[in-house]
């Protein structure tokens, strides 16, 4: 049997691959009205956001895996 192929993703940036999988969604970008690159969101609104630097999109991804790796273990008990 075949491994299923890598998730470069996934390895790089696990909290948010959870986020995405069983939580909400992200949102990339500038958006009118917010100073911020990467927001974070569930079905109850904004529950982060950041990235506001010029250091890159990996950077403003890590920053955001970070966070919510600690949402995760504080609100629901995730490590």
């Amino acid at each position: 049997m075949t491994p299923p192929p890598a998730d470069p993703f996934a390895e790089a940036y696990p909290a948010l691959t959870r986020w995405v999988r069983s939580y909400g969604w992200l949102e990339l970008g500038q958006a009118a009205g917010s100073r911020s690159f990467i927001r974070v969101l569930d079905i109850g609104g904004l529950v982060w956001e950041g990235g506001r630097g010029r250091r890159g999109i990996g950077a403003a991804l890590a920053e955001a895996d970070a966070a919510v790796a600690k949402w995760l273990a504080e609100q629901v008990g995730e490590r």
